[in-house]
């Protein structure tokens, strides 16, 4: 049984199997918190083809600060390790 980790966690189990697998508290979270995660996967575009816009976009839903100064290159590699 996943321990309870208050109202804070949709989902106890999901967050406990991310922690399991090395992901940050705040990444387990958010997707453990996603009503739909175990439905979504493979609809996203490739990060490569997004322009920089969307990019910037995606990193401010994410909390990423100090986007704007970044190229688009170090953007994609701050998503995907947020």
């Amino acid at each position: 049984m996943a321990k309870d980790h208050g109202k804070q966690i949709k989902d106890d189990e999901k967050y406990e199997a991310l922690r399991g697998k090395g992901m940050s508290k705040e990444k387990a979270a958010r997707i453990s918190n996603t009503p739909d995660a175990s439905k979504k996967g493979g609809e996203a575009s490739n990060l490569e083809s997004r322009t920089k816009s969307e990019l910037l976009t995606e990193a401010k839903k994410i909390g990423i600060t100090g986007r704007h100064n970044m190229k688009k290159e170090e953007l994609i590699k701050a998503i995907r390790n947020h």
